[in-house]
C-alpha cells in the first residue's frame, strides 16, 4: 500500500501528460498527422531508402537520390544493436507529434522532482515548459530531432545534480540513460548547447565541493559521471562513428579549396562562413519578444485579422473582403534581424515573473546557475549583434563553427527560466510565515516587470518598424502599402505590452491577496498556473494548430507528381535529374527521380562546391560538361506558364565511360578548375598529389583504349554491377560520387582499386576484356559501431541491475540498523 500511495500521485501527473498531449494535438485522435514542412523535404530525401528497406528488408545506408549519392547516416538509417532507440520508441508511445510534447513534459517533470519540487508544482511547471512557443512551432515545422533532443536536456541536468548531492548510483544510473537518449535523438547542435550549460552546472557543485574541501566526493562524481557519459556514448557508436565520418564528407568540415566561386582568395578555411554560422542572430532588443510575443511583429506570416489597418486599407481600395481577408491571414510584420521567423521565442511573460521572483525570494544558490545559463545562452544567440563573444567562440571553442543558426541556443534560456518560475512559486508558498519577505519579494518583482514594460512603452518612440521585406511591397504596391503595414506592427508591439502588462497586473494581484489570506494556497496556485498556461496556450495556438493537420496520405506522399515528373519516369534506364527551381535545397525532385540537388543541414561538401562553382556560379555560364559528368539526362524548368517541362539533355556521359587521357593536378583547387574547360568524355581529372597510391599508372603515359563498352546490369542503392567489354586496358569513369569510407570495387569479384577524377566521381583501370565490375557498399563503421553498441547496451543493462541490487541492499540495512 505504501509503494502504492508513493507513486500514485506520478501517475497521475503521468496520466495528465499524456491528456494535455493528446487534447493539444487533438486533430491526431481523428487519425490525422500534422504537415511539417521539414519531414516533407525529409521524406523525399529517404524515399529510395524507405523503399529499398520495404523490399529487401535490410538497411542500404547509401541512397543515389540526393545530391548525386550520399550515405543514408543522417537520414534515419538505422543502426545495428540500437537498444537505446528501443527505449526511445517505447517512451514515445502516442501518435506525433503528440509523442514529443509528452516528453518535453516528462522530461522537466523529472528534473523539477529532482529539485524537490511537489507532484503538483511541478506537473504545472512542466506544462508551462512544453508549451514554451519556440518549442511548440518547431513541431510545426518539423524540427523533430531538435525537439527529440530538447525534451531529453532536463533529465541529463536531473542525473548530473543527483550525482553532485552524493547520490551517486541513482544519480549516475539516470544521467547513463538520459544521456544515451539524449545522444539517440540525434541533433548534436543541442546536445552540445546541452554541454555548454553543463559546464556551468558542473563548475558551480566543482567550486562548492572544493571551497568545503570535498575532495573525494568530487572525484567520485567526476568519476560517475565519467563512466556514464562512456556508456551512454557507446551505446550510441553506431550512430557516432557513422555520422563522425560522414562530417568529414559533408559541408560541416574544412573547404578544401582556398578561392571563392568568384575567383577571390578565401579568407578561411570554414566550409560554414561566419556569415552563414551567424545568418539567424537574434536582435538585441528583440530578446524582449521572450515576454511580449509580437514585439517585433511575431512571424513572417502573421494572421493580423480584420481589425488591423491593412484590411481596411484593402477594402477601402475595393479588395473583395474575402480576398482582403486571406491577405492579412498571412502578412510579414515581423521587422527583426533575422531573415525567416516562423514563430516568436516566447517564454511565457508569468514565466518571466516568477522567474524574476525566484532571485528575490528563493535562497538556493543553484538558482544562479539557472540564471547564468539564461543569461549566457541569451548573450550567445545575438551572434554577430555582439560579436565580441560570438567571434571569440567561433574562432577558439571547439566545434562551435560546426553549427549555424546561433539564436537556437536560446532553448537553454527556455529550459533555465520555467524551472526559476517553479523555483519562485514553491518558495513563496513556503515563506507563508513570513509575510514580510514575501510583500518584499512581491513588489520588487512587481516593480521590475511593469518596469520593464513601462521602458519598452517609451521606447516604441525610437523603433523605425521597418522589415527587411519592406523594400519588396515598396516596388510593388508603393509607399502608402509600407506605412498601412508598418502601422500594423505599431499596434501589435502596443498591444502584446498592453497583454503582457495585464498579466502581470493580475499574477501580482493574486500573490498579493494570498499574502492578505483572501485566497488559500490551492485557490492560488490554481489560479497562477491558469494563467501561466493559457497565457501561452493561445500564443501558441496563432502559430501551431489544427489547421496544420491532414490525412495520412498527403504525409506519405508530401509531392505531387507533375507531368514532367511522369514524362521522365518512362525513361527506366539509370540517369539524374537537375531541377532548377529546385536548386540544391529542395528534395521534391529526390522523391521521384535520382537528382543532384536536395534538402539536408549536412549537405556532400564536393557536390555542393560543384554547384557553387561550375553550375549555379553566377559569375560565369553553367557549366554543361558537369551536367554531363553528373549523368544529368534530364532538366526540369518551367516553360513561359510557370509549369514544369523536362529538357532533355542529349550529351549526358551515361552511367560510365572510357577515357582516353588523365589531366594530373596537385591540389583540390587545381581540379575544379580544370573542370572550367575540358571535355569530361574524353578526359578525367586526377588529384596525383593525394591518391597516386591508388592509381599507380597516373603517370604512366600509357595509351588507354576508349573503343569498349561499359555498361549497367544491376543497379541499387548500395550494390551497381557493370559489364565490359574493351580489347586493350581501359580508365573508366563512373558517373557516381566518390566516397573512400565503404564503397568497395570488385573486378570479376577480385577487389580492386579505385579512386576519385573529376572533383566528385569514381574511376578505375580496368583490364583488356569482357569483365564484371562491381560496386558494393560495405561500410566498416557499421559493424564496429553495431559491435560497441551492444557491448555497451549489456554494460548498461548490467549496471541497472547492480545499481538496483546495491540500493535495495543499502535501504534494507538502513532499516535492520534502524529497528535496533
Amino acid at each position: 500500500m505504501k509503494i502504492v500511495n508513493k507513486f500514485y500521485p506520478h501517475a497521475l501527473v503521468i496520466l495528465g501528460f499524456i491528456l494535455v498531449s493528446l487534447i493539444y494535438f487533438y486533430p491526431v485522435l481523428q487519425g490525422k498527422q500534422i504537415f511539417q514542412s521539414d519531414i516533407a523535404q525529409y521524406t523525399g530525401m529517404a524515399k529510395e531508402q524507405n523503399d529499398f528497406r520495404a523490399a529487401e528488408h535490410t538497411e542500404p545506408y547509401w541512397t543515389n537520390s540526393a545530391f548525386g549519392g550520399m550515405p543514408t547516416y543522417q537520414l534515419g538509417a538505422n543502426y545495428p544493436n540500437d537498444f537505446v532507440g528501443k527505449i526511445d520508441d517505447v517512451l514515445r508511445f502516442l501518435p506525433r507529434p503528440a509523442d514529443y510534447l509528452f516528453l518535453y513534459f516528462l522530461g522537466f517533470y523529472g528534473l523539477l522532482l529532482v529539485l524537490k519540487t511537489d507532484p503538483l508544482k511541478a506537473f504545472i511547471g512542466a506544462i508551462a515548459f512544453g508549451f514554451s512557443t519556440y518549442l511548440i512551432i518547431i513541431l510545426g515545422v518539423g524540427h523533430n530531432a531538435k525537439a527529440h533532443a530538447i525534451a531529453y536536456m532536463p533529465l541529463v541536468i536531473a542525473g548530473f545534480i543527483l550525482v553532485f548531492q552524493k547520490k551517486y548510483i541513482w544519480g549516475g544510473l539516470l544521467t547513463m540513460f538520459a544521456v544515451a537518449l539524449e545522444v539517440n535523438a540525434n541533433h548534436f547542435q543541442m546536445t552540445y548547447y546541452l554541454l555548454i550549460f553543463l559546464l556551468i552546472l558542473s563548475g558551480y557543485f566543482a567550486f562548492t565541493f572544493i571551497r568545503e574541501k570535498e575532495y573525494k566526493p568530487l572525484l567520485v562524481a567526476i568519476g560517475t559521471l565519467s563512466v556514464a557519459g562512456i556508456f551512454a556514448i557507446g551505446a550510441n557508436a553506431g550512430n557516432l562513428l557513422a555520422t563522425s565520418e560522414y562530417a568529414k564528407f559533408s559541408t560541416r568540415s574544412n573547404s578544401e579549396l582556398t578561392f571563392n566561386p568568384d575567383g577571390t582568395k578565401k579568407e578561411n578555411e570554414n566550409a560554414l562562413s561566419r556569415e552563414y554560422i551567424t545568418e539567424y542572430s537574434y536582435g538585441i532588443a528583440e530578446s524582449f519578444n521572450l515576454i511580449a510575443p509580437r514585439l517585433f511583429g511575431g512571424s513572417n506570416h502573421e494572421n493580423i485579422g480584420k481589425d488591423s489597418s491593412m484590411y481596411t486599407f484593402m477594402t477601402d481600395h475595393n479588395v473583395e473582403p474575402s480576398k482582403a481577408e486571406s491577405f492579412v491571414s498571412a502578412m510579414p510584420t515581423y521587422w527583426g534581424d533575422q531573415p525567416i521567423v516562423a514563430a516568436p521565442a516566447y517564454i511565457g511573460i508569468v514565466v518571466f515573473f516568477l522567474a524574476v521572483l525566484a532571485l528575490f525570494i528563493d535562497d538556493r544558490k543553484i538558482k544562479y546557475v539557472f540564471l547564468s545559463g539564461a543569461l549566457f545562452s541569451l548573450i550567445l544567440s545575438w551572434g554577430k549583434n555582439f560579436s565580441l563573444l560570438t567571434d571569440f567562440f567561433i574562432d577558439y571553442v571547439p566545434m562551435y563553427d560546426k553549427f549555424r543558426a546561433v539564436s537556437s541556443i536560446q532553448v537553454i534560456l527556455e529550459l533555465c527560466l520555467p524551472v526559476l518560475a517553479v523555483m519562485g512559486i514553491q518558495s513563496f508558498f513556503k515563506a507563508k510565515d513570513e509575510p514580510k519577505l514575501q510583500q518584499k519579494a512581491l513588489v520588487q518583482t512587481g516593480v521590475f516587470g511593469l518596469g520593464v514594460i513601462l521602458i519598452l512603452v517609451i521606447a516604441k518612440g525610437f523603433f523605425h518598424f521597418s522589415g527587411s521585406s519592406d523594400n519588396y511591397f515598396l516596388q510593388m504596391y508603393g509607399q502608402e502599402f509600407v506605412d498601412v503595414l508598418i502601422e500594423d506592427r505599431k499596434s501589435l508591439y502596443s498591444a502584446d505590452l498592453l497583454r503582457s502588462g495585464f498579466f502581470i497586473v493580475v499574477t501580482f494581484g493574486t500573490l498579493w491577496l494570498f499574502i492578505k489570506n483572501k485566497f488559500s494556497q490551492t485557490t492560488t496556485l490554481v489560479i497562477v498556473a491558469l494563467l501561466m498556461i493559457f497565457d501561452l496556450f493561445f500564443v501558441d495556438k496563432k502559430y501551431v494548430s489544427a489547421k496544420d493537420f491532414v490525412s495520412p496520405v498527403q504525409i506519405a506522399a508530401p509531392f505531387q507528381e507533375t507531368a514532367a515528373d511522369a514524362k521522365i519516369l518512362e525513361d527506366t534506364t539509370h540517369y539524374r535529374v537537375f531541377d532548377i527551381d529546385g536548386n540544391m535545397s529542395s528534395a521534391t525532385a529526390s522523391y521521384f527521380h535520382h537528382s543532384i540537388g536536395g534538402y539536408h543541414a549536412a549537405k556532400p561538401r564536393r557536390m555542393q562546391q560543384l554547384f557553387d562553382y561550375q553550375i549555379g556560379n553566377r559569375s560565369k555560364n553553367m557549366n554543361l560538361e558537369v551536367l554531363n559528368m553528373l549523368n544529368v539526362k534530364y532538366v526540369i524548368q518551367a516553360d513561359s506558364t510557370g509549369a514544369p517541362i523536362p529538357a532533355v539533355n542529349p550529351d549526358a556521359n551515361g552511367n560510365a565511360w572510357f577515357v582516353s587521357a588523365v589531366k594530373l593536378v596537385n591540389k583540390p583547387d587545381d581540379v575544379m578548375k580544370a573542370l572550367d574547360h575540358i571535355d569530361t568524355k574524353e578526359v578525367g581529372v586526377f588529384n596525383v598529389h593525394e591518391h597516386e597510391s591508388k592509381f599507380q599508372n597516373a603517370r604512366m603515359k600509357k595509351q588507354w583504349d576508349t573503343t569498349g563498352t561499359i555498361k549497367v546490369v544491376q543497379y541499387k542503392p548500395n550494390y551497381i554491377k557493370y559489364q565490359s567489354d574493351n580489347g586493350k586496358d581501359g580508365l573508366a569513369v563512373f558517373s557516381e560520387i566518390y566516397y573512400k569510407n565503404g564503397w568497395n570495387a570488385y573486378i570479376d569479384g577480385k577487389l580492386t582499386d579505385h579512386f576519385p577524377v573529376d572533383y566528385v566521381l569514381r574511376a578505375m583501370e580496368i583490364p583488356g576484356g569482357k569483365h564484371t565490375i562491381e560496386f558494393k557498399f560495405e561500410p566498416q563503421v557499421i559493424k564496429t559501431g553495431g559491435t560497441i553498441n551492444l557491448i555497451s547496451s549489456i554494460g548498461m543493462f548490467v549496471l541497472l541491475i547492480g545499481g538496483i541490487y546495491f540500493e535495495r541492499k543499502k535501504h534494507s540495512t538502513n532499516k535492520s540498523e534502524f529497528k535496533v
